[in-house]
C-alpha cells in the first residue's frame, strides 16, 4: 500500500466498514469512490488508487461482509449495500462524488443512483449491467451455493479465476491471479453463499439508465466471459452522457489484468 493510503474504518449503521483512502495533496476538485466485485475486496483497486491525480481523493471500502467489513447480519441485498454507500458518503460528508463499480460493484452503483442520484456527480461501471438474474443465472448461483457448501472455497476459487480473466496463466497476471485467490479465502463460507443469493434477489435497474443524469464511463474487457458485451452496449444505448470503452487483452477483471487506470476520463 502506497505511503499516502490509509487504512481506516467507520461505523455505519448496524456494521463497520474498513477502506482505503488516499485524499487529495491539492484542493479536491473529486472523490472517487470504489466498489470491488464479488468475492472480492478493496485490495483489488490499489493500483487504481495510487494512479489518481492530485486533486483527486480515492476511497477503495469493502463492501459489507466482505474483506474486514463486517456484515451486521447474514441477510444481505445489492440494496442493503447501495444504502451502506449512501450513508457512507453522507456520513463522511463527500462532495463531488463519482462511484467506480466493477460487476457487483456496477450493481451497486446503479442501485444506489436509483436511490440517491443527487449524492453523485459521475459513474464509471465496468464489467456489469442493469439486469436482474433470469431463471438459468439466479439457478447457476444457487449451484455455486450447493457447491461451495459441499466442497469449500479452494474449488470454488480455481473455478472462478478462470473466468474472470482471460489470460489466467500469463506471466504478467500472477500477482493479480494470486490476489483474488487470497481474496476469495478470506471471505468466509456464510459471506460467500449470502452474496451469491443477494445477486440472485437483486432487482432489475434498467428503467433507471435514461434517467441518469451525470456522465458516465461504461467499460468492459474485450474477452469477459461474465457480463455479455451486448448488455453493455444497452446500457450505453440508453444513458444519455455515456462513453463506453472496450479494454483490449482483457477479461471481466480490466483494472487488475491491464493495470488500467479506470479514473483517468473523470
Amino acid at each position: 500500500m502506497a505511503e499516502r493510503t490509509k487504512r481506516s474504518k467507520i461505523r455505519i449503521n448496524d456494521i463497520s466498514i474498513s477502506y482505503f483512502i488516499k485524499k487529495a495533496s491539492q484542493k479536491e476538485q473529486r472523490t472517487v469512490i470504489f466498489l470491488h466485485g464479488f468475492p472480492f475486496n478493496k485490495t483489488m483497486w490499489s493500483a487504481q488508487l495510487e494512479a489518481l491525480d492530485e486533486s483527486t481523493t480515492g476511497i477503495a471500502l469493502d463492501i459489507r461482509g466482505h474483506g474486514n467489513s463486517t456484515s451486521g447480519h447474514s441477510f444481505l441485498s445489492i440494496d442493503l449495500f447501495a444504502k451502506d454507500l449512501i450513508a457512507f458518503i453522507k456520513k463522511m460528508a463527500l462532495k463531488e462524488v463519482v462511484v467506480c463499480g466493477i460487476s457487483m460493484g456496477g450493481y451497486v452503483a446503479l442501485r444506489a443512483y436509483e436511490i440517491a442520484p443527487t449524492v453523485f456527480s459521475g459513474l464509471i461501471l465496468s464489467d456489469t449491467h442493469s439486469q436482474a438474474d433470469d431463471k438459468a443465472a439466479k439457478q447457476k448461483r444457487f449451484d455455486s451455493i450447493e457447491a461451495v457448501l459441499t466442497h469449500g472455497r479452494r474449488p470454488f476459487a480455481i473455478g472462478f479465476i478462470e473466468n474472470v480473466f482471460a489470460h489466467p496463466r500469463a506471466e504478467q497476471n500472477l500477482a493479480s491471479v494470486d490476489l483474488i485467490k487470497s481474496s476469495i479465502r478470506r471471505n468466509s463460507i456464510t459471506s460467500i453463499c449470502a452474496t451469491l443469493l443477494a445477486l440472485a434477489a437483486r432487482t432489475d435497474t434498467s428503467e433507471v439508465l435514461s434517467a441518469i443524469s451525470v456522465p458516465t464511463l461504461l467499460l468492459r474487457g474485450e474477452q469477459d466471459k461474465i457480463t455479455p458485451a451486448a448488455l453493455m452496449q444497452e446500457m450505453h444505448a440508453h444513458i444519455p452522457q455515456s462513453e463506453f470503452v472496450s479494454i483490449a487483452n482483457s477479461g471481466h477483471l480490466p483494472n487488475l489484468e491491464t493495470r488500467l487506470h479506470l479514473t483517468n476520463r473523470c
